[in-house]
């Protein structure tokens, strides 16, 4: 057992400089830095690992070298140099080796495989020998490169704490899932527990997408799957005074109601609606040929560049309504958007509507549009109710932080 530590001192020095550098670079919060160690050594261990470089029990002697060498050190062990191999394995393909500094080179097939996992990579033949050289270093500023695809959530990638990014790589295969994991997690902040439990209920299979048509109104592909992503198809407006809305039998009556209390309240809906959501305003004035338009609520999304209007219905959703708003964002476009600008997006938020029935008769409008449905806390199921925040102390919160 002595002669292990020697022969797996240059591995030990290898892993020990990318610790330190990753700590220093830590120490200034920047969590990419943090997963790019991760990666490295992860890559390290694997090209010593896979192709039986390294023995059986190296992983256990290079653990306790680095006890030895870096006292109180934590997150070493085996199983997290077993995670950080993980990680580099299902994340192969952001390899900046693979991806460009030995794009010449010739290159091998090397199979990475497990009982759970299995990629296969074709890796430069010049890196499967760096890997030996005892003068090797781990790159932790450059060894992650970013795909250039439009679906890669890299802001979210590089957020997401080193735990979540296991969970969601032993919860789920998908790379689109994946995706839809590290946005959700970063989004909600979650714990690891909360993640795993979102994943075993399969929330990617089962989230509720609004029924639009802007994959097929929107030329830009990436444009489509953010507006995708950014609405719901149900809302909660808890906020909404029902009593005061049942008094009335208009149904024009009501509706401004329903805009007047979500206009008092507008922090709250933003909230509730979305991030990057900046207020314009209600009853905002269109004119064209002399004729005047007001939809009822007008915002601007900075991460869409676009507008968005939103018509609200205290009914159930009506073929008319889409007919509406088609007009408002003809006008909007025509007259309001900046060059700049994405063209607006309207959406209809109504009490009801039959899902099958809005994706149908939507695909035929040229303008990008979604209908969604709201429901108030009255309509929540009294169980549920006792876990939502009391509108107290969030009413008292938003104020505080003015």
């Amino acid at each position: 057992m002595e002669s292990i530590p020697i022969k797996y001192r240059p591995a030990v020095e290898v892993i020990k400089s990318a610790i330190l550098q990753g700590q220093y670079e830590a120490a200034k919060g920047v969590n990419r830095i943090q997963l790019a160690v991760y990666f490295g050594i992860g890559k390290y261990i694997s090209l010593n690992t896979r192709k039986g470089k390294w023995g059986t029990g190296a992983l256990e002697a290079i653990s306790q070298l680095l006890q030895k060498e870096l006292p109180g050190l934590r997150g070493y062990s085996v199983t997290s140099m077993k995670n950080m191999r993980k990680f580099y394995e299902n994340w192969a393909m952001l390899d900046a080796t693979l991806n460009g500094q030995f794009a010449d080179a010739n290159t091998s097939t090397i199979q990475i495989a497990d009982s759970e996992y299995a990629i296969s990579q074709p890796i430069p033949k010049s890196a499967i020998q760096i890997a030996d050289l005892e003068n090797y270093r781990i790159d932790i500023y450059h060894s992650i490169q970013i795909p250039e695809t439009i679906d890669f959530p890299i802001d979210d990638f590089f957020r997401l704490p080193f735990t979540h990014h296991i969970r969601i790589i032993e919860g789920s295969k998908d790379i689109v899932a994946r995706y839809y994991y590290i946005h959700r997690a970063c989004e909600e902040h979650l714990t690891p527990k909360q993640l795993v439990n979102l994943i075993k209920e399969d929330a990617y299979s089962h989230q509720s997408l609004i029924p639009n048509n802007f994959l097929q109104t929107m030329s830009n592909a990436e444009h489509s799957r953010k507006a995708v992503m950014m609405f719901k198809d149900e809302y909660l407006l808890n906020f909404i005074n029902v009593e005061q809305i049942g008094e009335r039998d208009a149904i024009d009556v009501d509706e401004r109601v329903l805009e007047q209390q979500i206009v008092h309240n507008i922090k709250q809906f933003i909230m509730t609606f979305g991030k990057d959501f900046t207020f314009v305003g209600n009853q905002y004035h269109l004119e064209i040929y002399g004729i005047d338009h007001f939809p009822d609520l007008l915002f601007f999304n900075r991460e869409l560049n676009a507008l968005v209007v939103v018509e609200l219905k205290t009914g159930e959703f009506k073929t008319s309504y889409l007919g509406q708003l088609m007009g408002y964002l003809s006008i909007l476009d025509a007259k309001v958007r900046k060059p700049h600008e994405n063209p607006p997006i309207g959406i209809v938020l109504c009490k009801e509507a039959n899902r099958e029935f809005v994706e149908f008769v939507i695909r035929d409008y040229n303008k990008p549009m979604g209908v969604a449905t709201y429901t108030t806390t009255r309509e929540v199921p009294e169980a549920l109710q006792r876990t939502l925040p009391n509108i107290d102390d969030i009413k008292k919160l938003l104020t505080d932080n003015r």
